[in-house]
């Protein structure tokens, strides 16, 4: 599905399913170097259970046209343009990482456009190892082997995806190495910089669920506790096994834990 936001082309996949705006509708964000096919498992479920699905990728990532917004607050405000081009007048958030943080933001800042929040692999602050930002910003492959180490829990870089035929590190690998030069370093700068989650929780007042993995070294589920305790009647769910992408590694239960609130 295309779709324009700001003047600029956006690609958005819809779970299977023809998008019905008439229906409680799901925009899901991914994380930084990531694309909308993060949420393929997630998506097709929703899109086939009464739900009209847009997995979006972000500007300058995936098909979508250019460049990639430097700021977490940036992000949020185009996610609130992209709900008025799709037509749509409120919208469950599911976001990963720093889809997680453009969530939070759009939630606190535009409440009259949110209903309900995913928050998938979040932390109350996301600092990124300066390696990987000196990495990022030279365009070295390093950064994609150090997203893809530390993002994947430990379990499965033996093996072991319940997808068959997955190979979830070379399919990491392979999407961020298609990013295009300086995207992976905009999006995990506007991460590190991004300190106002705690602040812009407290005006979240929409059904929200946390996500998380308990062998997630990126952003640890102890991570996430003081952003849960400032968003009212937030619920969290900590997944066995599952590293910092338990949307792939572990859809089933990420999918249960979603179900329940968006």
């Amino acid at each position: 599905m295309k779709l324009t936001v700001h003047g600029r082309g956006v690609t958005a996949t819809t779970g299977g399913a023809e998008f019905d705006p008439g229906k409680p509708a799901i925009v899901f964000l991914h994380g930084a170097g990531f694309d909308r096919t993060v949420w393929r498992l997630q998506t097709r479920w929703f899109a086939h259970h009464g739900r009209s699905v847009l997995a979006v990728d972000f500007p300058g990532h995936g098909w979508s046209e250019g460049p990639a917004l430097d700021s977490i607050a940036a992000l949020a405000d185009w996610t609130a343009a992209l709900i008025d081009a799709a037509g749509l007048e409120r919208a469950a958030l599911v976001g990963h990482s720093m889809g997680a943080l453009v969530a939070v933001e759009t939630a606190a800042r535009f409440a009259d456009k949110v209903r309900a929040l995913g928050l998938c692999g979040v932390a109350a602050e996301m600092p990124v190892h300066p390696e990987m930002l000196e990495s990022a910003k030279a365009n070295t492959p390093k950064v994609e082997e150090l997203i893809t180490f530390w993002g994947i829990g430990n379990a499965l870089h033996k093996g072991g995806m319940v997808s068959p035929g997955l190979w979830l590190r070379r399919e990491s690998l392979a999407v961020l190495s298609g990013n295009r030069p300086g995207v992976i370093h905009t999006d995990l700068a506007a991460c590190h910089a991004y300190k106002d989650a705690i602040q812009r929780a407290a005006a979240i007042k929409c059904p929200t669920v946390l996500v998380l993995g308990d062998g997630d070294l990126m952003t640890p589920a102890a991570k996430a506790k003081p952003l849960a305790a400032a968003i009212g009647g937030a619920r969290s769910v900590v997944i066995p096994g599952a590293g910092h992408f338990m949307i792939v590694e572990r859809p089933d239960e990420a999918l249960e834990a979603l179900r329940g609130c968006v």
